[in-house]
């Protein structure tokens, strides 16, 4: 090839001394006349040998570079580090454990090299072959998270949580990331499918570690990674998702509408106080889980528009709640249920509002 590609592979690395020189070997080994190599080697505070040894290698081989965290951050954050760094047309990761074998990239540049993907997951669960028998409750794990993720992002891969992921450079490092541990898996998962790029998968072989022989994730990281899907899949999630998502909210925001109406009511403050003072409180309630979670987390009302849709949002609904409320008990319709009619009619309401009206998603190109 006269223009032969450079594939970089990002090396996270902590406490890694036994594996790590058999791994880049083995990496090392890729290298064809058509792919150069750039190994991004980045030790996470080791308390090992690792980094002494990965130094030790980027000496003999000029093209591995040795990064170094003072203090220990995380995979992910090891990855962000390594992605800044990587200088190749194509980005991928290898761990330092030996469970992926590095020959399998090979594999996985076919979509790309044949300008049919821009990113390609490496699927432990598409390969019909022999396998190392582990545990059944990691397995369902995965597969249980990878569904939840589909569900979110609107993909159909079988293996979100794989460690291999090979993008074009210009697409990682495009993607703000933010998490530092095991969360990366199901973050970059939800941006990518963001991005609208072409994605593709490719089956690979797996030799799992157990716990005795250094594996470090856990079932919190599970649980973690369930909010990072959450999290980073619910702003562009389907709208049939949102929709779901929304009823949860919309549910306990209604609840607490009712709840605090009739408190108040009992207590004796007249109905025209009670409607307007707990729609408040409920509508209150519906913004903060609405931005933490679902259309617009972290929002900073950076722009004055959004705030002046916001609250002419809860205007309108406020009096509509109040006029619904009002004009059922006027027909003698009785005061808690006509609030309810009233939170109903204001449950889909505020949904459609806030949707298309306060937090629209931007167009996305695809790439």
């Amino acid at each position: 090839m006269d223009n032969p590609k450079t594939l970089s592979l990002v090396i996270p690395c902590y406490n890694e001394e036994r594996t790590l020189i058999p791994c880049v070997k083995r990496v090392l080994a890729i290298a064809t006349t058509d792919l150069r190599l750039e190994l991004v080697i980045v030790d996470d505070c080791s308390t090992d040998k690792s980094l002494a040894l990965a130094r030790e290698l980027a000496k003999h081989h000029p093209e591995i570079t040795v990064l170094h965290h003072d203090k220990n951050r995380g995979k992910g954050a090891a990855l962000r580090t390594g992605f800044i760094h990587a200088s190749g047309d194509f980005v991928g990761i290898q761990d330092a454990d030996m469970e992926y074998d590095p020959l399998e990239y090979h594999i996985l540049l076919q979509p790309i090299l044949a300008d049919k993907a821009d990113v390609v997951f490496g699927s432990r669960y598409l390969k019909s072959d022999t396998r190392r028998v582990l545990y059944f409750w990691h397995t369902w794990m995965n597969q249980t998270l990878t569904l939840i993720s589909n569900m979110f992002t609107n993909l159909d891969v079988t293996d979100m949580e794989t460690g291999y992921k090979l993008f074009r450079r210009e697409i990682i490092q495009g993607i703000d990331l933010k998490e530092n541990r095991f969360g990366f898996e199901p973050e970059v998962t939800a941006k990518v499918s963001q991005t609208r790029c072409r994605v593709y998968e490719c089956a690979i072989s797996y030799l799992p570690r157990t716990p005795e022989e250094g594996k470090k994730i856990n079932w919190k990281d599970g649980v973690h990674a369930l909010y990072c899907i959450l999290h980073y899949g619910a702003p562009s999630a389907p709208l049939a998702m949102q929709l779901a998502i929304y009823f949860i909210i919309g549910s306990i925001c209604a609840v607490v509408n009712v709840a605090v109406f009739s408190m108040l009511f009992h207590a004796g403050l007249r109905v025209e106080m009670a409607t307007p003072a707990s729609f408040a409180f409920a509508a209150s309630l519906n913004y903060v889980l609405c931005v933490a979670i679902l259309f617009h987390h972290k929002a900073r009302w950076n722009t004055f528009g959004e705030l002046i849709a916001y609250l002419c949002t809860v205007l309108f609904m406020g009096l509509v709640d109040y006029g619904l409320t009002i004009g059922f008990i006027a027909t003698g319709t009785g005061v808690i249920f006509s609030k309810v009619i009233a939170t109903s009619v204001g449950f889909v309401g505020n949904f459609l509002l806030r949707r298309f009206f306060v937090f629209p998603q931007p167009r996305v190109v695809r790439i």
